[in-house]
């Protein structure tokens, strides 16, 4: 298990990221616009700069749904490679089985 201020740290990331995704969108949009001026685009810039670091979603981390594990996860079922492997022996995920050959 991974320690609960660390989930609890990922939780608040991600939901300052939703509650930012829009504002981020916009100002993005008009930094790499060819259109804009250079006034407007360094003062979008600036704007993206003073919005709080964790708005960015670069700086959030995959977790294991349910042991929070930061390391040795697999995005397409959002868990760890632990817990995988018990899900997969248990047959709960559909399609992945046990390598024989």
């Amino acid at each position: 298990m991974a320690k609960t201020s660390m989930v609890e740290r990922e939780k608040k990331r991600t939901k300052i990221v939703k509650k930012h995704a829009a504002k981020r969108k916009e100002l993005k949009a008009i930094v790499l616009s060819p259109k804009s001026s250079y006034d407007e685009k360094m003062a979008a810039q600036t704007k993206l700069q003073k919005l709080p670091r964790d708005a960015s979603p670069s700086r959030q981390r995959n977790r294991c749904a349910l042991t929070g594990r930061s390391r040795g996860v697999y995005s397409k079922f959002g868990l760890g490679r632990h817990k995988l492997r018990e899900a997969t022996m248990r047959g709960d995920v559909p399609g992945l089985r046990k390598a024989s050959w």
